[in-house]
């Protein structure tokens, strides 16, 4: 039978993981989107050399499951003598490995930008950083921030992967109480329900955001 008392139980070890879910991911995003930023830099300058290690970057982590990356880290490391714990091991894989995504997402949104904004801003003798740091990334952020939200909602949900290497963020917690009161049916279910309405919450925030930003330009959608 179906026993609600386990969670309510163990509702403080729950609230332990998602505090540190919410805090490895919070880290992730920030680190994620600083990186990405880096590397759509580097993809759009004209120094050939300085680009292709952007792509380079991009091909690479995109192309390389997330979990070997944090094994890698984790595990192969400390072969060389470099020990992370499992908690800055997270924020470091996700930082690395979803930064290659925002990099892809607004390397797209910087080259959909119309030619004619640039033309114009050149025409009043802007500098080449100015344009993209006033003119091009602004445009190119409001345009990215649906796909941007989309690979947010991604990392929070790859952060359970990370009980793989002893982290008791949310799924890691479930883990060992599921262990612990023998009753997975429940613990798993109320997991699922929870990560359910997380992502529902946040993709309703994201479209609101995306919303109030794009309010005064017309779109297709």
């Amino acid at each position: 039978m179906f026993d609600l008392s386990i969670i309510y139980k163990y509702l403080g070890s729950f609230i332990d993981g998602f505090e540190i879910t919410a805090s490895v991911s919070a880290l992730s995003i920030i680190g994620s989107f600083l990186v990405g930023l880096m590397v759509m830099f580097a993809c759009v300058s004209s120094n050939k050399l300085v680009s292709n290690i952007g792509y380079a970057y991009i091909n690479c982590f995109r192309n390389i499951p997330f979990i070997v990356q944090v094994f890698f880290i984790f595990y192969g490391l400390p072969e060389l003598g470099i020990f992370i714990d499992p908690y800055t091991t997270g924020v470091l894989a996700l930082s690395i490995a979803v930064g290659a995504y925002c990099a892809d997402v607004l390397r797209a949104s910087v080259l959909q930008v119309d030619n004619e904004v640039i033309e114009a801003a050149q025409s009043f003798g802007l500098s080449r950083k100015l344009i993209y740091q006033k003119i091009v990334l602004p445009i190119a952020l409001r345009n990215s921030i649906r796909p941007l939200g989309s690979i947010f909602i991604n990392l929070i949900l790859t952060t359970s992967i990370l009980s793989t290497v002893t982290l008791n963020e949310l799924t890691g917690a479930a883990k060992i109480i599921a262990a612990e009161t023998f009753r997975p049916f429940e613990v798993y279910f109320f997991l699922l329900l929870f990560y359910c309405v997380l992502t529902y919450i946040l993709s309703f925030l994201i479209s609101r955001v995306h919303a109030r930003l794009n309010r005064h330009f017309v779109t297709e959608n």
